[in-house]
């Protein structure tokens, strides 16, 4: 039996995955790392920590699996996209924390951006559109504020990498400084058609290409080995990456046409494969590369976006201190037969695909003395559902492809509640896979093919196996009022924040 170990570096946990040749899920790990906030709009994670956190994660699925390193054929990465690590090209060691995807601190650099690049422009160089949550703002902020940082990326010491650049360092030593096409994509400096750096938006930033990582494909190449002194003791080839997004669409074996997914995690990903040939939306939803295999053609994707999903129900847990854990949010939830017409709009950090607003601020709207906890805590999971039935819609519309059912994964998919209101508000049925993380198969798959694990992709759909099925059950009438009561709420969130003012 061979076997692929998987890194999932997310925005608020670490898993490490060992999946078996049948594509079986054999052991798991994860820990979770703090979330740091240091200003409104704000959010940073400490990469230290999160290596530290990758070496135990690794450890620990190893025992679990009574497996040691030398038993692995690859390894592959996966991990949270546009969140930049900037650190040292000779040791790996962190320069700053991490600023993370959700961050709006770049907004004020883009508007001056905007005089000299206009939006056109960007989007028909990189498939994205004006926003503090890609990378290229966070990188000019650190440059601009962070002495530090700034000395070294003039001495040509400093990387500006996003985390899966970071750990293929730390993993092997500094000897492979890479990023894959998938998150040089979410950069806003990398050009969509030749899947390279691009000249005009390095020169317009003013961020040079020698403090960057090289782009490679995100299978098919052997990046680098992993230094015997780290976390598996021995020399295993990394060979697969893929931001998790990405990652989940591979590891849902969407490798055709008019595949969609979407992934309910700390955000909510809609994406949609539209083949080899770019794609541009009308409706605010992103052009982005699937995957790229070596050799082969880019295969981009249409994306639609969501920041706060199940971090909602983090919140809930945390900071308000509703519930203790999200099964019981889903018990309350399910306690009711509907919202008790309470609204959650998460516009935490803006509203991302299809609004783009970066001034909107989130609202809980319709209370009444009749709304109990366990309405508030349905409007929760009814906030996720009702974002991503947004994105369903504009995405039929500019793929020109009706959607006749819906892949889901990753944790928020474990919510009974949840899935059957998805269901019954996108009126399509909705899918569950047996294994639910494919973030982690995805990026388990791109390494094990390189490794030759698996001979080709098409070999991958036969692992690809349903388990459950929710079929809509509401009718047009009562959806049509919900989406319109949704509407009504967004609506209260925009213009919350003036142009430039802190919140």
């Amino acid at each position: 039996m061979r076997y692929v170990g998987a890194i999932d570096q997310g925005t608020t946990s670490t898993r490490f995955m060992i999946f078996d040749e049948t594509g079986s899920a054999v052991s798991s790990a994860q820990v979770e790392h703090r979330q740091i906030y240091p200003r409104p709009g704000w959010v940073e994670h400490n990469a230290e920590e999160i290596w530290e956190n990758t070496c135990r994660v690794i450890r620990d699925a190893l025992d679990k699996a009574g497996l040691s390193g030398q038993d692995l054929s690859a390894i592959g990465i996966t991990n949270q996209r546009e969140t930049v690590v900037p650190f040292d090209r000779a040791t790996g060691r962190p320069l700053h924390n991490a600023i993370v995807w959700q961050d709006l601190r770049g907004e004020a650099y883009l508007r001056e951006l905007r005089t000299d690049l206009p939006q056109d422009v960007l989007k028909e160089k990189t498939g994205l559109l004006y926003s503090p949550y890609f990378s290229a703002s966070k990188i000019r902020w650190l440059l601009d504020n962070v002495p530090r940082v700034r000395s070294a990326a003039a001495m040509g010491e400093a990387v500006f990498g996003t985390i899966d650049s970071y750990l293929v360092a730390r993993l092997t030593g500094c000897r492979a400084i890479v990023t894959d096409v998938t998150n040089a994509s979410r950069y806003m400096l990398m050009n969509i058609r030749t899947g390279e750096w691009d000249s005009g938006l390095l020169s317009v930033t003013e961020i040079n290409a020698e403090n960057l990582p090289r782009i490679v494909s995100s299978s098919g190449l052997i990046y680098g080995y992993t230094d015997p002194s780290g976390p598996l003791g021995a020399e295993i080839p990394v060979a697969g990456i893929l931001g998790d997004q990405q990652a989940a669409l591979f590891g849902q074996a969407c490798f055709s046409r008019g595949e969609s997914k979407c992934t309910y995690g700390t955000g909510c990903f809609l994406l949609t494969n539209v083949g080899d040939e770019v794609c541009f939306s009308d409706h605010g939803l992103l052009t982005t590369a699937a995957y790229r295999i070596e050799g082969g053609r880019m295969n981009y994707a249409l994306e639609g976006s969501i920041a706060v999903a199940g971090s909602l129900v983090q919140w809930v847990r945390d900071q308000l201190g509703m519930v203790s854990n999200p099964k019981e949010l889903d018990a309350l939830a399910a306690s009711v037969p509907d919202n008790g017409g309470v609204y959650i709009v998460p516009a935490f950090s803006g509203l991302f695909a299809p609004y783009w607003r970066s001034d909107a601020r989130g609202v809980i709207a319709g209370l009444t003395g009749y709304a109990t906890r366990a309405h508030i805590c349905r409007a929760v999971l009814e906030a996720t559902a009702f974002q991503a039935n947004d994105i369903f819609h504009v995405m039929e519309m500019d793929s020109g492809i009706a959607v006749k059912s819906l892949k889901v994964d990753g944790g928020m998919t474990n919510s009974i509640p949840l899935m059957a209101f998805q269901a019954d508000i996108m009126n399509v049925p909705v899918i569950r896979p047996q294994i639910v993380e494919t973030t982690c198969l995805g990026a388990c798959y791109a390494a094990g093919l390189t490794a030759g694990v698996w001979e080709s992709m098409e070999s991958l759909r036969g692992y690809w196996k349903e388990q459950m099925r929710w079929l809509p059950t509401m009718d047009d009438k009562e959806r049509e009022n919900k989406v319109g009561f949704w509407k009504k709420a967004v609506s209260r969130t925009l213009g919350w924040m003036e142009t430039g003012e802190e919140s």
